[in-house]
């Protein structure tokens, strides 16, 4: 309470709310200029030559795993071989993922400063790993003016405490098997990506609309605006290019062939694609909003960064998974320049800058186990069916009943 004269204000304290694990959250209080002025002007400078010289140096990794995988054949032994095939899926996949970062980049115009430039070398990077690029890079600008709002987010919408307990049927549950996380963990991985294209399915519902039409190829679609319907035909032409480039090359080569060289590491794109996003956005720390405590600055910080096994994530993946808190304050700062901008913001958030650099796999357990619904008045937190961290209000009232 402060007083002045005669007059008596009061000055409420901030509301504080309990994260999944019990730690106490107060949204923050800094603005995004707070945080703009802190970052180093020349952190917001890109070059078509630097970001495209990354290009070429990832397709000279994809040539050389290409060239030796063509030796493989000429091992004797069949299990070694099969070992040799998963390496270089795996591998390559790694690689295949860094490029889809750089279309990335393209598609948030931190390539270059040529929108041209941008356009032409995302789409051909997306399109050639089956990502319809303005469809995607539409949808997911809007998930960066939305970050964390839970009605406008167009991409991560976290189920309510209904939602889950309906789906789950936690009402007669308190603890969901460990097999079951397993078994959604597995689905996540391997259908996340293709069937969010295909369904929306963790972005915003539309109830009103013909489910068919809830998609990142029709132009029509709830999720883009009446001026991007040429640019969704483009991504659309984009994907009949690589479905025609891939059947050709089917009848060139065989089927097998094809699954070896391309789409066991196309899987694992997808595989890594859909870990780092959803690792990004999701953890017990990070809190949800209603629209009536929703801010820019509050929704950019509803992120985290983690890390990727040493140099891979830094090397091979381009800083995606180390700067992304940066990259959701300004997602025209290149990744050359994002660790540098990382450090400048962390200043400005103190507390509310979220790291963890658990071992990847490790984090995907926990977060599974641990983030299933989100629940709270205003400021919403993460909690689960499993008896972790801080119970939720449903169970707690339906025990009690």
């Amino acid at each position: 309470m402060a007083s002045t004269g005669s007059a008596t204000t009061v000055v409420e304290s901030p509301k504080v709310y309990k994260t999944a694990l019990g730690e106490d959250f107060v949204p923050p209080q800094f603005t995004i200029k707070d945080i703009l002025d802190a970052i180093p002007k020349h952190c917001f400078e890109r070059s078509f030559f630097r970001s495209f010289a990354h290009v070429l140096r990832d397709f000279v990794y994809i040539a050389l795993l290409f060239y030796a995988a063509t030796h493989i054949q000429y091992i004797d032994s069949l299990a070694l071989r099969v070992l040799c095939w998963a390496a270089y899926g795996f591998v390559q996949g790694m690689v295949g993922t860094g490029l889809w970062v750089l279309a990335h980049e393209c598609g948030h115009g931190a390539f270059s400063t040529s929108r041209f430039a941008n356009d032409t070398v995302g789409w051909v990077l997306h399109s050639a790993l089956f990502v319809p690029y303005h469809s995607w890079r539409i949808s997911h600008s809007k998930h960066h003016k939305a970050t964390g709002h839970l009605s406008r987010d167009m991409v991560f919408v976290p189920k309510s405490q209904e939602t889950y307990l309906i789906s789950r049927d936690l009402s007669e549950l308190t603890e969901e098997a460990p097999i079951a996380s397993l078994y959604w963990l597995f689905v996540q991985q391997l259908f996340g990506w293709p069937t969010y294209l295909l369904t929306n399915v963790t972005g915003q519902k539309y109830p009103s609309v013909a489910k068919w039409q809830i998609n990142h190829y029709w132009p029509n679609a709830p999720i883009f605006d009446a001026k991007d319907f040429w640019d969704i035909i483009i991504s659309d032409l984009g994907i009949l290019t690589a479905s025609a480039v891939s059947y050709f090359a089917i009848q060139k080569f065989g089927i097998v062939n094809y699954a070896l060289y391309y789409f066991m590491p196309y899987l694992w794109v997808n595989h890594w694609l859909v870990c780092i996003t959803y690792l990004q956005h999701t953890d017990p720390s990070l809190p949800h909003y209603e629209a009536s405590e929703w801010n820019f600055a509050r929704g950019a910080a509803a992120t985290i960064d983690r890390g990727f096994l040493g140099p891979i994530g830094r090397h091979v993946f381009h800083e995606i998974i180390e700067t992304h808190v940066a990259h959701h304050y300004s997602s025209r700062i290149p990744f050359y320049h994002a660790e540098e901008a990382t450090q400048a913001i962390r200043k400005v958030m103190g507390s509310h800058y979220r790291v963890d650099r658990t071992n990847v796999l490790l984090a995907l357990w926990k977060v599974c186990r641990t983030c299933q619904f989100v629940e709270g008045d205003g400021v919403k937190m993460y909690r689960n069916g499993n008896g972790i961290g801080v119970k939720p209000q449903e169970l707690e009232s339906k025990k009690r009943a």
